[in-house]
């Protein structure tokens, strides 16, 4: 009896001294260089706010990006990175060096929707400062390009040596297939223990990613007037397909996994007297499971063989845009998950945690390789005239990038 009480009272002590230890985050917070790069953060909010709206005034659509790439790598220069570069891309990544030659990278997007152009051109004036808001279309995204790049500079000025190096990205292409995160990727896979996507100001942490794979099923067949119409029929075959897709037995369509399957496009045909010789339908399936999604595709793949055979249509799927997805084993218990969450916490949030992400995250996750993306406050009315961004929100998600950094 009295080993029983020794035992469990020396459990109890040690898992006092446990939570009597200062974490990684607690330490941070102790170091005068950390407080002074947290300090240069608010100082700097109003340069911060310009910079957002000199980059958000030039027009930066999806694969059109290098005008606000070379704004951007200017600027990098101008705070101190090292190593400044824009690729193929065009991404723009800037260095600050590390104890260790791992890497942790840190993600914002450089393009915007394509509307927004159209938006920008029509606008009376340019991107402005108004109060708490950076106010004009380009600004919603672009701000968390500035909100990085203050805190880029912020570690660079406190004269803080991060652990490992930190590489600072802004990434072309995010909205035509993640083109720029991929190249991004293929560079620093090696050399990258994590990567870190800047959504918005932490108040939502996703470590797991959403697979989602766009295909475009194309159907091929004899045409002619409908006097000499009749079967075979392109619409007859896409009709069968879509109708037998839809109604596959899905026995993973749950919350956990979150697998849908979905098609919202059918298109064929130009007049009313022909029958069309092509058509073609979308296809989307979505899942956390990379397994799940290629079980699918085959079982779409099987259902269209059959309807081929039925009705001597041809039916081709053609790829129109995979994006990766999948979890990485531990990534909830993984310090910068952890370390992130209390961020969040420290700078006043309540952090929504999850593990079903849809961003530039999904192509390391894709990969194997850890990363987080940092949701949440951003602004509002992106894609509309009246766009905005935060600039308290923009702070914020500078801070807990110079907290992730000088954490993990």
């Amino acid at each position: 009896m009295k080993h029983r009480f020794f035992l469990g009272a020396l459990l109890v002590w040690n898992s006092l001294l446990l939570m009597a230890q200062p974490t990684r985050l607690d330490s941070a917070l102790a170091d005068a260089k950390v407080r002074r790069a947290m300090a240069f953060v608010d100082a700097h909010t109003a340069q911060t706010a310009e910079f957002l709206a000199s980059i958000a005034a030039i027009v930066s659509p999806s694969g059109k990006e290098l005008e606000r790439a070379q704004a951007v790598a200017k600027q990098m220069r101008k705070i101190g990175l090292q190593n400044v570069s824009i690729d193929s891309a065009p991404n723009v990544i800037g260095i600050i060096p590390g104890k260790s030659d791992k890497a942790l990278v840190f993600v914002s997007t450089l393009d915007d929707l394509a509307n927004i152009a159209d938006n920008q051109k029509a606008a009376a004036q340019p991107p402005h400062v108004v109060g708490d808001r950076v106010a004009g279309p380009g600004t919603n995204t672009s701000s968390t390009t500035a909100g990085m790049l203050a805190a880029a500079e912020a570690i660079v000025q406190s004269g803080i040596q991060p652990e490992h190096q930190l590489v600072f990205a802004a990434v072309a292409q995010e909205e035509t297939g993640l083109n720029g995160m991929r190249k991004l990727y293929a560079d620093y896979k090696r050399q990258a223990y994590a990567f870190v996507d800047i959504l918005g100001d932490g108040r939502r942490i996703t470590y797991g990613a959403l697979g989602i794979h766009w295909w475009k099923v194309v159907a091929t067949g004899p045409g002619g007037h409908t006097l000499n119409g009749g079967l075979p029929n392109v619409n007859q075959a896409i009709g069968r397909a879509v109708d037998r897709i839809l109604s596959l037995p899905d026995p993973e369509q749950n919350k956990e996994s979150r697998t849908v399957i979905n098609v919202a496009m059918l298109q064929s045909g130009a007049v009313f007297n022909h029958k069309p010789e092509t058509g073609w339908f979308s296809l989307d399936i979505r899942s956390m499971d990379n397994g799940v999604i290629e079980r699918m595709e085959g079982e779409v793949r099987g259902i269209l063989a059959q309807v081929t055979k039925e009705t001597t249509i041809a039916l081709e799927m053609q790829v129109f845009q995979n994006t990766p997805g999948g979890q990485i084993a531990g990534a909830r218990e993984s310090q910068l998950v952890r370390t992130s969450e209390a961020i969040s916490k420290y700078l006043g949030m309540e952090p929504v945690v999850g593990n079903a992400g849809s961003s530039n995250m999904n192509i390391p996750i894709g990969g194997g390789t850890l990363a987080i993306g940092l949701g949440g406050e951003r602004g509002g009315q992106r894609g509309y005239p009246d766009e905005w961004a935060d600039i308290p929100s923009m702070m914020r998600s500078a801070k807990q990038l110079v907290l992730l950094a000088v954490t993990n």
